[in-house]
């Protein structure tokens, strides 16, 4: 009968609950001010006819009905995702736009030629791109504002999908005058997080990737702080200090002569690119379309 088929939005309500360990954490992620949450979960149980939390000052953990109650929540919630999708992409099956933000190197360097090969493979598809560092892309994949992302950090919250599409190396690069340019070893990498770099600003993935790498690097206070890769190359070559960016994004330099890189001792410094998004965990469309596109093993950077 209708009115005993379950709420979703208290199904994803107790679903925070036990992901975030506590109610109040779990209606702050949806939203919800506590009292309505209170009563949503208490709604819950009396439909369930059994306690589905365990509640103690240190937060709530599920009960042994409330873990199963959980697993069958997440997949029920997981079909009413499906069957969303489907209702949008059937609503409007001519349409084939994509909302897709991008962090920075991979706008720069990797996107053009991906929205290329799209063109040439899935037909007339529009794609509406937002350059953003990799916090804000995240961000707009969790509001739904984007419906694809790309991004570089390796903090991917739960709640998004995430597909590893390919390694990217990170490098130290300095002014050709700087004397780190004349080294003949190999820069310890400990001498390297102590030394006062040219950084992304907060958020960018670029920044995230080499202080998990190398957390030291976070406790010491950059020389400069600035928005973009050209901004930091621009700061390096005239002599701000070093930095780490990626070897998509300083590869013409260092060819030019404008830089130079310093080999670091140790294993190289790698992170990993990678897709996002939420919703149904299939991708389907113009969002598929492109991530086989950037997945591809022939992807290559422009």
């Amino acid at each position: 009968m209708p009115h005993s088929l379950p709420n979703l939005q208290a199904l994803a309500l107790f679903l925070a609950v036990v992901d975030e360990g506590g109610l109040g954490a779990g209606a702050r992620r949806l939203g919800m001010h506590q009292p309505n949450a209170s009563r949503m979960i208490a709604q819950l149980e009396a439909q369930a006819g059994t306690a589905l939390l365990e509640r103690d000052p240190r937060g709530s953990r599920p009960t042994s009905a409330g873990l199963l109650y959980a697993a069958h929540a997440r997949e029920l919630l997981e079909a009413a995702e499906e069957f969303s999708a489907w209702l949008r992409h059937s609503r409007d099956e001519g349409a084939r736009e994509l909302r897709v933000g991008v962090s920075m190197t991979i706008a720069e360097h990797l996107m053009p030629a991906w929205l290329t090969e799209l063109r040439r493979t899935s037909g007339r598809v529009r794609v509406d791109l937002e350059v953003l560092n990799s916090t804000k892309v995240l961000a707009g994949i969790h509001d739904g504002h984007l419906q694809l992302g790309f991004v570089e950090t390796p903090h991917v919250p739960r709640g998004v999908h995430a597909m590893r599409l390919r390694e990217d190396e990170l490098v130290v690069v300095v002014a050709t005058e700087h004397p780190w340019a004349q080294r003949e070893r190999p820069l310890d990498p400990g001498e390297l997080a102590r030394t006062p770099l040219v950084v992304r600003e907060g958020g960018s993935g670029t920044r995230d990737a080499f202080e998990e790498l190398l957390p030291a690097a976070a406790r010491t206070a950059p020389v400069q702080e600035l928005g973009s890769n050209a901004a930091v190359r621009i700061a390096v070559a005239s002599g701000a200090g070093p930095a780490v960016l990626s070897m998509l994004a300083v590869r013409s330099s260092l060819e030019a002569g404008q830089l130079c890189r310093v080999p670091v001792a140790g294993d190289r410094l790698r992170r990993v690119l990678t897709a996002v998004w939420s919703g149904p965990r299939r991708l389907s469309g113009p969002a598929a379309d492109l991530v086989a596109v950037a997945s591809a093993p022939e992807a290559v950077e422009r």
